[in-house]
């Protein structure tokens, strides 16, 4: 008796080349692309970050001076420092690709790297009909 079967090993086949097709697609759409870190502190935007490479700099926001990021020369971003008592926040690493985000909750600051444009088109979104 085997324990996998042909039919198996082509099942698992397909999947990976769905799934090896998947994500070089979002590379390329979102992986290249200019970003910006956004610094969200109680909900509301307070800082916009542009992540261009070469600049490497700690700050703060002046919402909460207890909170110290570190933007990279390599185009990233991350927590460095923080207050808070677990630590998520801060080893949650840097940020790079459009999409990624890391949050520091007891301090109620979120980080999300989006699109230089914000991803705004001109036209609909979607349509129906």
């Amino acid at each position: 008796m085997k324990f996998i079967k042909k039919t198996d090993f082509i099942i698992l086949l397909v999947l990976l080349v769905v799934c090896s097709s998947g994500w070089l697609f979002y590379q390329k759409e979102y992986g290249s692309k200019a970003a910006v870190a956004e610094i969200y502190y109680e909900s509301e935007l307070v800082e916009t970050v542009d992540l261009t490479k070469g600049i490497d700099r700690r700050f703060s926001i002046p919402q909460n001076k207890h909170v110290i990021f570190h933007q990279y020369g390599d185009g990233s971003i991350c927590f460095e420092e923080s207050n808070c008592p677990d630590k998520i926040c801060i080893k949650s690493g840097r940020l790079k690709t459009v999409g990624q985000s890391a949050a520091c909750l007891p301090n109620r600051i979120v980080l999300k790297i989006v699109a230089r444009d914000g991803g705004k088109t001109d036209g609909p979104d979607m349509v129906i009909g």
